[in-house]
């Protein structure tokens, strides 16, 4: 299994941290994101990494890893430069992961053992998490329901606690299978259109087009980087 870290954008929400950066380099605990997930990724197995680059993405080169650059990163949001690693996701069975995220190895491995052509890591105990983040948890939160492994419905903005049974991480894993389905639904779409979806939407296109999606739940052991805040 190759791992693909995906590391294109600034993080303006980061501020003055991310001017002369990648989010990716950001320090936590004394080490960088990057390092955190390199180091998960390997404790997990996986070998072989690829990290797409954009924003400084001179700053992103060194041993352990290899690189692909979405030229557009400015333009075009996370599933665009997921497409920059097309030629590894065509071949071998890949575990992507965010770049603002740190995670437990167990994770990984529980993720890749999963059976599905598709598959996300969710959080079960994502309340925790979020109201230590934000005064109103809901507010950033979106709809999560899977159903025996299974993803059921994810994204969509709600008011209501309920209709949330975990939180999307930032993990997924396409097998090359999976990945067909990605790129065929992608091919119908127009360029403005491919540049404006996020994962979620894009997850959440897979679910109407009748694509199985594997739901595997973690129980804490990870957090998010997302702003100065969050640090």
């Amino acid at each position: 299994m190759i791992g693909i870290i995906l590391a294109a954008g600034r993080g303006s929400r980061m501020g003055s941290l991310t001017d002369n950066q990648p989010k990716c380099l950001t320090e936590l605990a004394g080490r960088s994101l990057l390092d955190w997930q390199l180091t998960a990724l390997g404790a997990a197995g996986i070998e072989q990494i690829v990290v797409v680059r954009g924003y400084y993405r001179e700053a992103l080169s060194g041993p352990g890893y290899d690189v692909r650059d979405n030229e557009r990163w400015a333009d075009s949001n996370m599933v665009v430069t997921l497409t920059a690693a097309d030629d590894v996701l065509r071949r071998d069975d890949c575990l992507v992961s965010y770049s603002d995220i740190v995670y437990h190895p167990d994770a990984v491995c529980a993720l890749a053992a999963d059976r599905h052509d598709v598959a996300i890591a969710y959080d079960r105990h994502w309340q925790a998490l979020w109201q230590g983040r934000f005064e109103d948890p809901l507010a950033d939160a979106e709809t999560f329901r899977q159903r025996r492994g299974r993803l059921l419905e994810i994204g969509a903005r709600t008011a209501r606690a309920d209709e949330i049974e975990g939180q999307y991480m930032g993990l997924l894993k396409f097998t090359p299978a999976g990945w067909q389905g990605v790129s065929e639904l992608l091919a119908g779409l127009a360029e403005a259109e491919r540049d404006r979806l996020d994962m979620t939407a894009l997850l959440s296109r897979l679910l109407a087009a009748g694509t199985a999606i594997g739901a595997v739940a973690v129980e804490g052991s990870w957090c998010e980087v997302d702003s100065e805040t969050d640090l």
